[in-house]
């Protein structure tokens, strides 16, 4: 177990040029939150509900770091400072390296089935500070995910990956008032009938097109009497 601990400092140390030495790694919160973690998972899986969550809200406390006792973690997690969320059904392989504000967020259980509704991210990952991670997604080995991402698809190995993802849902306001929408995210139906901010903007530019070749058409047609007056006024 001490040599477990090690190797878990010493590959904190490799991803972090800031310690000078173990034991300024072990004042981490990072390292705190991920060693609590594994006392509430251990009492997750022993069905000890309310003692996994008692450790997880004392964790949350001390380290500003709020780790599902559900989540599964791999070997050699380094979230670098706090403020993170991490679901209850997110997996995370080994070496994955998170840094501050990281949301790995669920998707709307619609149907009342919570089921996998949150990211895995397989090993060697690197997720930027402020990058939002949502719904059962995969991302790859050695994928990176820049800062402020919003990342809602599969994600392949290898990739980088960044910008933001939100959109209109053109979602009328008194239907989606009607009920509590977790997340802020609607249903698959009405996301899957509107079109994207990028299709929106192409159809604006086809119709600013139509209307100058209109315009211009006007501007034609209003030259050419003006031309046969000059013609006749010279004859």
């Amino acid at each position: 177990m001490f040599d477990q601990l090690i190797a878990y400092l010493d590959s904190v140390r490799a991803r972090d040029p800031a310690p000078r030495s173990r034991w300024e790694i072990l004042l981490y919160p990072g390292v705190w939150a991920v060693g609590f973690h594994r006392l509430a998972h251990w009492l997750f899986d022993g069905e000890l509900y309310f003692l996994a969550r008692f450790v997880n809200h004392f964790s949350r406390w001390l380290t500003a770091i709020d780790i599902h006792p559900g989540a599964k973690i791999g070997r050699n997690l380094f979230i670098d400072h706090g403020f993170t969320v991490i679901g209850e059904t997110a997996e995370i392989g080994d070496n994955v390296t998170i840094y501050q504000c990281v949301t790995l967020g669920g998707t709307n259980p619609t149907n009342g089935v919570g089921g996998k509704r949150h990211p895995t991210l397989k090993d060697n990952v690197i997720i930027g500070s402020g990058a939002q991670i949502i719904g059962p997604i995969i991302v790859g080995e050695r994928a990176r995910v820049g800062a402020n991402a919003v990342v809602t698809d599969d994600v392949p190995e290898g990739a980088t990956m960044i910008g933001l993802k939100a959109r209109s849902t053109l979602v009328p306001a008194e239907t989606w008032l009607r009920e509590f929408i977790p997340y802020g995210t609607p249903c698959d139906e009405p996301c899957e009938q509107t079109s994207s901010g990028v299709e929106r903007v192409e159809a604006l530019e086809r119709e600013l097109a139509e209307l100058r070749a209109e315009v211009a058409a006007l501007r034609e047609e209003r030259q050419v009497p003006a031309r046969s007056r000059k013609t006749g006024a010279a004859s």
